[in-house]
């Protein structure tokens, strides 16, 4: 790709970014207000995602579930879900990993590799990534064949029929969530096992879990237990300032993680 072509792509993706961004993205992050927005006129079902990064052990479980169920390449680096490693240091630096996206947990204490004396370490931590499950998603905005496309659940799908593999909406994914299939060359995400959980089955990464990290469930159901921690408990979303209107929530998630 040349670079005339990959500035316009970038500028392209900021537009839209930056259309949809709303002003509150501009504040400080009100977690009340902003279950609040997702919920107004909100109409049918809606799926929506809870991760509890305060109980993830950093097993990898999740990730080998989540492969086997989706047919991604067990020994490729590329996962629809993963777990990245931040271990925080007392001088302030913060190092992150996720070797063969966390599939075969963390055994070692060595962060990217290095070997770090503990009485460094301010902290560690685990933090589980998936689809972020945006209301305004922009890589549906960006495909030019309508390969990625919305369910009435509010779920993005990419059709491989119509995927021309051009790469527009792994760039203009602001979560990294997006990849090209090693074996299918098209683009790739997770969609929270749509073809599970459209048979009232829960996605294999949660049926995975051992320690209730992932929960999911239909955000307009008053007795959804998703609906219930986003009204009630500090949850959180990832890149709040892209005002992409994610559906993925976050308990215990601070300013180190992007």
């Amino acid at each position: 790709m040349n670079n005339s072509r990959r500035e316009f792509l970038k500028d392209t993706v900021k537009a839209i970014l930056l259309a949809g961004l709303p002003l509150s993205a501009f504040e400080v992050f009100k977690p009340e207000v902003f279950a609040a927005t997702i919920l107004k006129g909100n109409k049918g079902k809606q799926w929506a995602f809870v991760v509890d990064i305060t109980k993830c052990v950093g097993c990898g479980m999740c990730v080998k579930a989540c492969k086997l169920e989706n047919e991604v390449p067990y020994d490729t680096t590329v996962s629809r879900t993963w777990i990245e490693r931040y271990v925080v240091l007392k001088d302030g630096k913060v190092l992150t990993d996720s070797p063969m996206a966390g599939r075969d947990g963390y055994l070692k204490d060595d962060p990217q590799g290095q070997k770090i004396p503990k009485e460094d370490i301010a902290r560690g931590f685990f933090v589980p990534k998936l689809c972020n499950l945006c209301r305004k998603s922009t890589c549906v905005q960006v495909c030019p064949v309508g390969a990625s496309h919305y369910t009435p659940e509010g779920i993005v799908l990419v059709d491989r029929e119509w995927c021309i593999g051009c790469g527009y909406c792994i760039m203009a994914c602001p979560y990294g969530t997006r990849f090209f299939h090693p074996v299918y060359k098209t683009a790739e995400k997770c969609n929270i096992c749509y073809h599970r959980i459209t048979k009232g089955m829960n996605p294999a990464c949660v049926d995975a879990c051992t320690f209730g990290v992932r929960k999911h469930g239909d955000i307009n159901d008053p007795n959804s237990e998703v609906r219930k921690i986003v009204l009630t408990e500090r949850v959180s979303v990832l890149k709040d300032e892209y005002g992409t209107m994610p559906t993925t929530f976050y308990i215990g998630l601070d300013h180190t993680v992007r």
